[in-house]
């Protein structure tokens, strides 16, 4: 399915790029040089109010804090956005996403990631990337994700922003959906016990992306019209869909679909959204948070973008590295 707008948020608060992304859903899917040397992030101060002393090298910092980076503090630091609001809890999936109001040039990103500085309560070593977000130019989006596949359960994170604020945010259970298009099932493993969900993907000409994706928000029901995405006569819907988890900018959800409720298990009839039945759809959107991972398997479509929601794990660790400035870092 897709959507042209949706209704109400959640405790996963989206900042200002991911609002973009739900506004411009296109018709696509349903639903520089790298550094390779591990340098290690900064120590955070115990208030955020010392930030800018601490990463400035001045009085107020916690003891043991670490210098200030070499070069000059970008001036784009002051209008960046993070996307994880102060104090929420999110998935295992989710990257640390920074975007910025204008491209930052080439000759600069490194200066930006050595000033975005994480640490981390699990040591994790990790590294920014310049990701081509689908709704914003070239070198407006960079993202955090560890080496591992995901986050680990539990962990601690803080984001410096250069002088201009701090964000605490933690990394909650562990919740790993897989969606297999061939078998009409959902395996669900959720830190270590698995459950199986009957679905309905996309029918053949309108398959589901087929990658690894993360629940970007999720909201109680969204309205979907098939004509803002130029679907034919054959293919029209127009109305209310309930339990929907935001996968991809190009408006692909996991959602409740009433043609789910005979087809779910057996056949695929959406229009490229993970269809669950009415008597299931409820009680999984319960389980999911904000950040949870779920990944498509067997579907007849190019593997999701990085740049289309967060789809940063269809990455290799070598190609991550390929598109950051400043290169891997240890964030204890």
């Amino acid at each position: 399915m897709y959507s042209n707008r949706s209704t109400g948020r959640t405790a996963g608060r989206l900042g200002a790029a991911v609002a973009v992304c739900v506004a411009l859903l296109s018709a696509v899917g349903c639903s520089a040089s790298a550094g390779t040397g591990v340098r290690t992030a900064g120590t955070p101060d115990a208030e955020a109010s010392s930030a800018a002393k601490a990463v400035n090298g001045g009085g107020g910092g916690a003891s043991g804090a670490r210098p200030a980076p070499s070069v000059p503090e970008p001036a784009v630091l002051a209008r960046a956005q993070v996307h994880i609001s102060d104090g929420d809890t999110v998935g295992v999936g989710m990257p640390i996403s920074v975007t910025f109001p204008r491209p930052v040039p080439a000759a600069e990103r490194k200066a930006v990631e050595s000033w975005l500085r994480v640490q981390t309560s699990s040591g994790t070593t990790g590294a920014w990337s310049w990701v081509r977000d689908r709704n914003l130019l070239d070198g407006q989006r960079v993202d955090f994700r560890p080496s591992s596949t995901y986050w680990k359960p539990g962990t601690k994170i803080t984001l410096r922003r250069g002088s201009h604020g701090v964000s605490r945010f933690t990394i909650g259970r562990s919740l790993v959906a897989t969606v297999d298009t061939k078998t009409d099932m959902m395996t669900v493993d959720t830190d270590g016990r698995t459950s199986r969900v009957p679905i309905t993907a996309g029918k053949p000409g309108l398959d589901t992306w087929k990658g690894t994706m993360v629940v970007m928000d999720k909201q109680p029901k969204v309205f979907m019209d098939s004509r803002t995405v130029g679907m034919g006569p054959n293919d029209t819907y127009r109305g209310y869909y309930y339990w929907a988890l935001h996968l991809t900018a190009s408006g692909t959800y996991v959602h409740q679909n009433p043609h789910a409720d005979t087809a779910a298990g057996h056949s695929n009839v959406t229009h490229g959204c993970v269809g669950l039945a009415t008597s299931t759809a409820k009680g999984f959107y319960g389980r999911v948070m904000v950040g949870d991972v779920i990944k498509v398997t067997g579907a007849n479509k190019d593997t999701v973008a990085p740049g289309n929601g967060y789809g940063d794990w269809n990455l290799t660790w070598k190609q991550w590295l390929d598109h950051s400035a400043a290169g891997a870092a240890t964030t204890a």
